[in-house]
């Protein structure tokens, strides 16, 4: 048989009539009136190529082939009741289901830790696939192409098929290691500026939010080393005299362990504020829903009392 053009409505009375044996009551069961039922009956006739119902005194009896049908269609009229019931709700200490989040690496660090805590107490069947990214780019073909449900990382100009809303600030913060001869005196710009210093540039620039700045300035700084890694800073830093200026929050989650100072630098540098992303066809989702609110609720409460000021972000 031809599936193309089936109206599903006509399974939906069919199984309506099996259940009723009479025309008027399947028609009030599935909320349809009997001049509708009649022309539905007379549709599945000619659609099965068999009378499927005959009238008898007791009411409607189903023919042999109405009865080979009956188990095969109710089955799968229930099968697509269950799917339609699962993507207008979720259930997440019941749920199996698998997400792909795309991360830059900076809330990689931040953000995990607590999602993995809340997603194993509250929906400890679901399992999460992390997917790294440098670039927005990037990002916007994982969320296009469907291969990651949700992606944080810094402002973009995302398409129009994409949507987003902000997380958390981040502010940038100086580090150099004990000891370090920048701190004998008073940390003054020109001094900032005898030092070599540490680029990270996932991107692979060779300027970041401090060059930027400098250059305003009319200045600019030596660099040391550039990298693509923030997380590999700490223990260049802690072994060199270089002079790392990063987000507070990869200060705050990495330089454990490591004999380093921080301190303000001293020029006013721009607050980042790192975005939830995700595309417009999974807005509604109810999954998916739910785990977007987990990540906005964990990111609010690991920056409670921050305001949230828009910046454009990139190298360090």
């Amino acid at each position: 048989m031809d599936m193309h053009g089936i109206d599903l409505n006509l399974l939906v009375a069919f199984d309506a009539l099996m259940a009723e044996r009479n025309v008027t009551r399947a028609g009030a069961r599935i909320g349809r009136t009997q001049p509708a039922m009649s022309a539905a009956l007379a549709r599945l006739r000619a659609l099965f190529h068999d009378e499927l119902f005959v009238r008898s005194p007791t009411g409607l009896q189903p023919t042999p082939r109405a009865l080979d049908l009956s188990v095969p269609l109710s089955d799968a009229l229930a099968q697509i009741q269950r799917t339609l019931d699962f993507t207008q709700t979720f259930e997440p200490a019941a749920s199996t289901a698998t997400f792909t989040l795309a991360l830059s690496d900076h809330p990689a660090f931040v953000l995990l830790p607590r999602l993995m805590r809340r997603i194993e107490a509250e929906a400890p069947g679901v399992v999460l696939h992390v997917r790294g990214f440098t670039d927005r780019q990037q990002a916007e073909e994982l969320l296009e192409s469907g291969a990651a449900h949700a992606a944080v990382g810094v402002p973009a100009r995302w398409g129009a098929s994409i949507l987003s809303q902000p997380l958390y600030p981040e502010r940038f913060v100086s580090v150099v290691r004990e000891g370090h001869p920048l701190l004998a005196k008073k940390v003054t710009l020109k001094r900032f500026l005898t030092f070599p210093h540490l680029l990270v540039s996932p991107e692979g620039d060779r300027r970041g939010h401090v060059d930027e700045k400098l250059a305003e300035l009319g200045l600019s700084r030596r660099l040391g080393i550039s990298l693509p890694h923030m997380f590999a800073a700490p223990s260049i830093v802690a072994s060199s005299n270089l002079i790392a200026t990063l987000m507070k929050g990869v200060v705050e989650h990495s330089f454990h362990g490591f004999p380093l100072r921080v301190f303000e630098p001293p020029l006013a540098l721009p607050i980042t504020t790192f975005v939830l992303a995700w595309h417009r066809r999974n807005d509604a989702h109810p999954a998916q829903s739910w785990l977007r609110g987990i990540i906005a609720e964990i990111a609010r409460a690991n920056h409670a009392g921050h305001g949230l000021t828009r910046a454009r972000a990139g190298s360090i």
